[in-house]
């Protein structure tokens, strides 16, 4: 996310970082730089503005002049003024209130609403320990009742039932009764959307808010629509007493227009962002670690979280407890490495998180399909248990029937072989020197496993290009 706007801004600051010294001549070139990506990136013309006063403003005092490090300390004004246009700090929900606690979801149709009640859903019964009830207040779009009850069914949570021929506030009010008879602590109320803003969804929705007055009140908008984003957010704030935003598909936005603009624009706080369609793609929102993904500086607490809740830490105990008494590291294990990799987004997933990854050329990430971990998964079940437990015994014509097997070429399963060789490698060196012999064994290991080494992504070459 956000590349386009993530190459112009380090590539400003990188030529800044170079200079011994920063003077206010070469500060304001750089500004003029910001500026123009900023705006390029489809941030509104406010927030542009609010922002480069307020970076000049510190870059141009004692604070950058007399550091010994200038260019540090302008990376650091830089993202301390992106996290403060974006909130400071992570908003959480009010949940604080008598059961159940009612939240309401607004926004325009296609911008993901009836998805996102899915995922908050999921988000608040596993991670905030709620009992969760869905209802759809949509009497309008064809089947979007049985979609929430779909969606419901995914996730676990409870599903009021609601018929077209009803009117959404007797359908909520409903709601709120059979949620307070089930104990339900949070009540997510879906409602219908629009193609634009129009004066009848307007009064609709506000004769249904007035009527349940919910303790919060969402607006979920679409990021890849930029500062228009913001900017229909700003006409719902007018008409509702919004509590906070959630940005969807923020996956798909290379520039960064919303998530920079939405909260200056409507002084409410972006909660949530949605990443891709699965029930488990929402993240709470940090503006601080969002304002590091901008400038390449990765996010490795979101990826160190990631790892807490995806990883089966009973599978990685065993696997350390194998290596460290000295038994042999086989495909079995690497299969078990692979899906916990892919479970947390595969390499794309991972790339987002990582620092530096906004100066791997464009053509390079290009070739990243999300397909790698998959087509490497299916070669190793291609294989018989006794292979998978003893990699030696794998020639020519073994190798070839694994191909076939697999969809791929003989070439593909030589190179996932050689990744398992790497691999294989180090963990005996970590089973014979510790920690000391792991680190050893990191430097041969050139990348992880379907990116042909992070030491080749240079040159572009990847196993499944």
């Amino acid at each position: 996310m956000f590349e386009s706007l993530t190459q112009r801004l380090t590539g400003t600051i990188d030529r800044l970082r170079g200079r011994g010294r920063l003077t206010e001549e070469n500060i304001s070139d750089a500004m003029r730089e910001v500026r123009v990506a900023l705006l390029e990136a489809d941030v509104a013309l406010p927030v542009v503005i609010d922002l480069i006063a307020k970076i000049k403003a510190r870059a141009i005092g004692q604070e950058v002049l007399a550091s010994l490090t200038p260019g540090q300390s302008l990376i650091k004004i830089v993202k301390d003024e992106m996290t403060d246009v974006m909130g400071s700090t992570a908003s959480e929900l009010n949940l604080n209130v008598p059961a159940p606690a009612v939240i309401l979801m607004a926004g325009l149709q296609g911008a993901g609403k009836t998805t996102t009640v899915g995922k908050l859903a999921k988000f608040l019964k596993e991670k905030r320990k709620k009992k969760v009830m869905v209802v759809s207040a949509d009497v309008y779009r064809p089947a979007a009742i049985k979609q929430l009850e779909t969606l419901a069914g995914q996730v676990g949570a409870e599903f009021f039932p609601s018929s077209n021929d009803q009117s959404p506030v007797t359908i909520v009010r409903n709601a709120i009764d059979a949620a307070r008879k089930s104990y339900a602590d949070v009540l997510l109320v879906d409602t219908a959307g629009r193609l634009a803003i129009d004066d009848a969804m307007m009064a609709e929705i506000k004769a249904l808010h007035a009527a349940i007055d919910p303790v919060e009140t969402l607006f979920v908008v679409d990021a890849m629509t930029g500062q228009d984003a913001a900017n229909t957010a700003k006409a719902f704030r007018d008409a509702l007493p919004l509590t906070g935003v959630v940005l969807t598909k923020l996956d798909g936005d290379a520039r960064g227009g919303a998530a920079l603009s939405v909260r200056h624009i409507t002084e409410r706080p972006v909660k949530f962002v949605g990443i891709g369609e699965k029930p488990d793609g929402l993240d709470v929102f940090h503006p601080d670690r969002i304002a590091s993904r901008i400038l390449d500086m990765g996010d490795v607490l979101s990826l160190v979280e990631e790892i807490e809740q995806k990883v089966d830490k009973e599978k990685s105990a065993k696997l350390a407890e194998k290596v460290a008494s000295g038994k042999k590291f086989n495909l079995n294990d690497m299969r078990d490495q692979l899906e916990q990799m892919q479970n947390m987004g595969g390499l794309h997933g991972l790339m987002d998180k990582l620092p530096g990854m906004g100066k791997i050329p464009d053509d390079v990430k290009g070739k990243i399909s999300g397909k790698e971990v998959p087509r490497l998964i299916a070669i190793i079940n291609s294989m018989t248990e006794k292979e998978r437990r003893n990699p030696g015994i794998l020639n020519g014509s073994r190798r070839k029937r694994i191909a076939l097997g697999s969809g791929q070429t003989p070439a593909d399963v030589n190179k996932l072989l050689k990744q398992y060789q790497q691999m294989e490698k180090m963990m005996s060196k970590f089973s014979g020197g510790g920690m000391k012999g792991l680190m050893k064994g990191m430097k041969g290991l050139r990348g992880m496993p379907g990116m042909g080494g992070l030491g080749g992504m240079g040159g572009g070459k990847f196993p499944f290009g």
